[in-house]
């Protein structure tokens, strides 16, 4: 392939995204709306559309009736030509989805992995854990009945630093893990392309493309949790830094000679702030005798906690609202750094309620500098292991409907350059020298 057909190439790749992602956003749109909206002639955005339609992503809907001239026939998303499968991995346990092209679940399913997940074990585990979320996948797809031959990928979040450019687990604290490739077995396995991203970023995009985030240039997402995390989207882009790890705001350092983190350091934000820390202090809090009726419960959880303070356990109640105001410092940090327009705060921890998130608002409040963070919308959200999974779910949407230009972050294990199944073009490496094409 020449440099011009490379070219030709690439910008039919790039129009094709662009009116694809008219529809899906903006959707249902007339031919005439979509040049308009994207500044394409009437005839590239005729035969880009007739090709769409070929292809089964989008569909005509109808008609709209004007007071003059033909009516224009719109153009939907057919949100069901296409399938992906999104996996939350975790030490005892994995949850798989299978969505559409709009993120909707079509099929849920649980499993569990091996119960070792360290120590000497730590050469053989990963392919015991590949091979569980293998069968998994093929049995939530068929439970959903959608074809293989309909499916776009499977994304896999994973806690831990990962480096998405090569399906790597660069570390994970949970499974003891260092430098284990997980997506190129996987995708051996399976037959299909395989992401492999860090669970908070793959929170992050689900909110940029079909969440809160969506039509926010700037917002972050903290999660808090068994541990403390942050994804960030920047000027319209999610940011990953240099594609090996980025975002783990809770180790941090917020109380210099603190308690010992998991990771060996002292006083992170993890250790003062998760639900891991704050089920550890309620713990200590029983063992050193403190009068608290949590002596009583069989088991320590958050939701031991929260039914505590709730009826008026005055341990239970300080444990929660301390949780609470550490997380606050971390998020006054963020904001300080980068006042994003929007703050997204989620995860399983996020249920304690107010017990924790009051003291945490305010101490937000406390520790953003001046006007910083004044234009800050705050958005709490639960997130559970449907949400998480959805979330490795639109990792794969995500590079699907962006643009081939900005492809490539998070890469598919195994990757090819060219036609890809789908029938949209994946990223060709050369650059564009502009121009329209058809």
């Amino acid at each position: 392939m020449n440099e011009i057909s490379v070219d030709r190439y690439l910008g039919k790749a790039v129009n094709l995204s662009l009116v694809l992602n008219l529809v899906k956003s903006s959707g249902p749109l007339s031919r005439a709306e979509i040049a308009t909206r994207s500044g394409l002639s009437a005839a590239t955005v005729s035969n880009l559309s007739a090709e769409l339609i070929e292809s089964g992503f989008v569909h005509e809907t109808g008609v709209v009736e004007t007071s003059r001239g033909r009516p224009p026939v719109m153009l939907s998303l057919n949100s069901k030509a296409k399938y992906v499968v999104g996996v939350k991995v975790m030490p005892g346990s994995l949850v798989a989805v299978v969505t559409d092209l709009d993120a909707q679940v079509v099929s849920y399913q649980e499993s569990t992995t091996p119960d070792e997940v360290s120590g000497d074990n730590a050469e053989t585990l990963p392919a015991d854990v590949i091979g569980a979320v293998a069968r998994l996948v093929e049995s939530v797809v068929a439970r959903s009945g959608v074809n293989q031959a309909d499916l776009l990928g499977v994304g896999l979040g994973l806690a831990g630093i990962v480096d998405s450019t090569t399906g790597t687990c660069r570390y994970s604290p949970f499974f003891g893990w260092r430098n284990v490739d997980l997506a190129s077995p996987l995708a051996s396995q399976l037959g299909l392309d395989v992401y492999l991203e860090n669970d908070v970023n793959s929170l992050t995009i689900a909110e940029q493309w079909f969440g809160d985030g969506r039509g926010h240039d700037s917002f972050v997402v903290v999660t808090v949790g068994s541990g403390v995390g942050a994804g960030f989207v920047l000027n319209g882009q999610f940011y990953g830094g240099n594609g090996r790890g980025v975002g783990e705001l809770g180790h941090i350092t917020v109380m210099p000679g603190g308690p010992v983190c998991g990771c060996g350091k002292r006083g992170c934000l993890e250790v003062m702030a998760s639900d891991t820390a704050l089920i550890a202090a309620a713990t200590d809090a029983v063992a050193r005798g403190q009068l608290t009726t949590l002596s009583e419960s069989a088991e320590m959880t958050l939701q031991t906690l929260v039914t505590a303070a709730t009826d008026g356990d005055e341990v239970a109640r300080g444990l929660l609202a301390d949780s609470g105001r550490w997380l606050g410092v971390g998020l006054g940090m963020i904001v300080n750094l980068l006042n994003p327009e929007l703050l997204i705060v989620a995860g399983e921890g996020v249920e304690a309620g107010s017990w924790r998130l009051d003291p945490m608002r305010a101490a937000l409040e406390e520790n953003r500098f001046d006007s910083l963070g004044a234009g800050t919308r705050l958005v709490v959200e639960s997130a559970g292991d449907v949400t998480w999974a959805r979330g490795a779910a639109c990792v794969v949407l995500s590079e699907f409907f962006k643009s081939p230009l900005h492809r490539g972050r998070t890469a598919a294990v195994p990757a090819a350059i060219g036609a890809a199944p789908n029938g949209i073009p994946r990223t060709v490496r050369h650059n564009v020298k502009g121009g329209e094409s058809t």
